[in-house]
């Protein structure tokens, strides 16, 4: 096991200074996706995985076609682990994908892939029924009055059934016997865990709690318990927004407090009409928090992680459309952030 303290830190990833707007692609792009993110003047990507496409021969292979394309390959998820029941809430194959895990991250250092999100939800992302936004936009919506219709899952985590209402210290133990098990493997392997914030936040689902990842003091005890700094976070300001006074602190204050801790890793940029009980997700320019707000406290702590569009509203009826339309957005508040904070503006 490595050593913490100064040691641990040789082994952070070596990553260019800077923020970095990035497209979420697929691991192995066909060459037009790869000409449609040069086209956007995107340079950075990450990348989800699943299934039997998960060894390091494979990880190696996607790192390899980014780079003779351009693009440097700055994450890859993999859905075998990402949010599993089996470890949030320690059942009995619990050992066997927390080793899975171990490897995933082995895996990514060999291939020389700097970093990985990881959720701890217990029971994954709740939607209800689609609403719409400006314009019409079909987009994604949770609406606590509507909970009897909502969907659990969304490709990132399972609905397991109990047959008891799960306590807050459990979760908390499953997470600290995790996190203790594999925070000295990223260190050894020299790959950043950011974790994701619970989506809804707060809430108790299905007899299932999120004590953890649904506010300030909920992430910093995580991290303190981490002691790690390879582990991180994956700081979705949508989730946040959506948690509101909930999440204890704003969005600009938590960028400023981690981020002077080294401790976000990756953004997802994206934004909601309100807090809840009931919001919908919205584009980059129309939700209830000003998004420029949170790229210039970005460029205020030297963030060096990417920035992700992430959930974006339907725009006619072509995904690429919606994902031109934010990172358009996204880069013009970066280099508009950049300039203001250097002085240059």
């Amino acid at each position: 096991m490595p050593l913490r303290g100064y040691a641990a830190h040789m082994s952070l990833p070596e990553i260019e200074p800077g923020l970095k707007v990035a497209a979420q692609m697929p691991p192995e792009p066909t060459a037009e996706e790869f000409a449609f993110a040069h086209q956007m003047g995107v340079d950075h990507a990450v990348a989800w995985t699943t299934g039997d496409k998960t060894s390091a021969e494979f990880y190696k292979h996607c790192k390899e076609l980014y780079d003779e394309n351009g693009i440097m390959l700055y994450g890859m998820g993999n859905g075998n682990v990402h949010n599993v029941a089996a470890i949030t809430l320690n059942l009995s194959n619990r050992d066997a994908k927390v080793e899975e895990y171990n490897q995933h991250l082995r895996n990514l250092g060999s291939a020389g892939i700097p970093y990985t999100t990881y959720a701890h939800m217990a029971n994954g992302v709740w939607s209800t029924p689609r609403e719409t936004t400006r314009g019409g936009a079909s987009a994604r919506a949770f609406d606590s009055a509507r909970v009897d219709e909502a969907i659990a899952g969304g490709g990132h985590g399972s609905r397991p059934q109990v047959d008891r209402d799960i306590t807050e210290d459990e979760i908390w133990e499953n997470f600290t016997s995790f996190v203790t098990e594999i925070a000295p493997v990223a260190e050894e392997a020299g790959v950043r865990i950011g974790i994701h914030p619970d989506d809804p936040p707060g809430l108790t689902l299905d007899r299932i709690p999120r004590p953890i990842f649904s506010s300030f003091s909920g992430y910093q005890r995580a991290l303190d318990i981490a002691d790690s700094p390879n582990v991180g976070m994956c700081l979705c300001i949508g989730c946040w927004l959506e948690g509101g006074e909930s999440m204890e602190e704003g969005v600009v204050d938590t960028i400023k407090h981690f981020g002077a801790q080294n401790k976000i890793f990756k953004v997802h940029y994206r934004t909601v009409d309100q807090p809840l009980p009931h919001f919908v997700e919205t584009f980059v320019d129309d939700g209830y928090f000003d998004m420029y707000d949170a790229m210039k406290a970005l460029a205020e702590v030297e963030f060096d992680g990417v920035l992700i569009p992430d959930h974006i509203p339907t725009m006619a009826d072509d995904p690429k459309v919606g994902t031109a339309y934010s990172i358009a957005y996204m880069k013009a508040l970066l280099q508009r952030a950049n300039a203001e904070v250097s002085g240059a503006g």
